[in-house]
C-alpha cells in the first residue's frame, strides 16, 4: 500500500485504521472527493465484509497475498482459526517492532527491519514477515539507529500487556502468545473470516 493512499483508505471506511489522532478522516468521515460527503447507499454484506478485509490489511500494511498465507496457516492445526489467525499477524517481526514503540507507524517499523536495523536474540533479520516466538527478545542497536533511539523515548505509547519493553535500551521481549481480547487492532476478525470463507 502506497503511503499517499493510506489517508484516503480510512475516510473511505470511515475511521483511522491505525487509531491516528491526526487523521483527517477524524474530522472527515466519509469518502474523499467532490462528492465524498453526499455519496449514500448501503454497503452489501459482500461490502461489508470486504471493507473489513482492506481494514486488517491496512492495519498490517500487508498485501493480499500475505494475508491469505496467513489466514491459510490459520485454518490449519487445532484451535480457534480467529485467535490463531490474529496471533499470526501480531507476532510478524514488523508488528512487534511497531507495537513496543520503537517505530511510529507500522510502516517505519516494516522500513526498519527491511534495512537491517532490527535483531531478534542479538541476530540480524531483514524479514518483516518472520514470527517472533515467545521468549524472544527485538532489539536496535541506538549507536547504528539514532533517529530510532530517540523515537523509542516516547511516552505516548501504551505497550501491549504480552510485551515487555525497554525503551531505555530499545528492546521488547515477548512474554507469552497475545490473547484476542488484548490485540489493538480495532477490527472484527470473524467478518475477514467470513470473507475468506466465501
Amino acid at each position: 500500500m502506497k503511503q499517499g493512499s493510506k489517508h484516503k483508505l480510512c475516510r473511505r471506511l470511515g475511521s483511522c485504521v491505525w487509531g491516528s489522532p491526526k487523521c483527517p478522516s477524524n474530522k472527515r468521515p466519509y469518502p474523499a472527493g467532490a462528492h465524498g460527503k453526499n455519496r449514500r447507499g448501503k454497503l452489501s454484506t459482500y461490502g461489508e465484509l470486504l471493507a473489513e478485509k482492506q481494514r486488517l490489511r491496512a492495519h498490517y500494511a500487508l498485501t493480499e497475498k500475505q494475508l491469505r498465507i496467513a489466514y491459510s496457516k490459520a485454518r490449519s492445526g487445532v484451535g480457534s482459526v480467529p485467535e490463531k489467525f490474529m496471533q499470526m499477524l501480531e507476532l510478524r517481526l514488523s508488528s512487534v517492532v511497531f507495537r513496543s514503540g520503537l517505530a511510529p507507524t507500522i510502516f517505519a517499523a516494516k522500513q526498519a527491519v527491511n534495512h537491517g536495523h532490527v535483531m531478534v536474540d542479538g541476530r540480524r533479520i531483514d524479514r518483516g514477515g518472520y514470527l517472533v516466538k515467545p521468549g524472544q527478545t527485538v532489539s536496535i542497536n541506538p549507536q547504528k539507529s539514532p533517529s530510532i533511539a530517540t523515537i523509542a523515548q516516547r511516552t505516548d505509547v501504551v505497550v501491549p500487556p504480552y510485551l515487555e519493553a525497554d525503551t531505555q535500551n530499545c528492546k521488547v521481549k515477548l512474554d507469552r502468545m497475545p490473547e484476542a481480547d488484548e490485540i489493538p487492532a480495532n477490527v472484527e476478525v470473524i467478518r475477514v473470516i467470513e470473507f475468506y470463507a466465501r
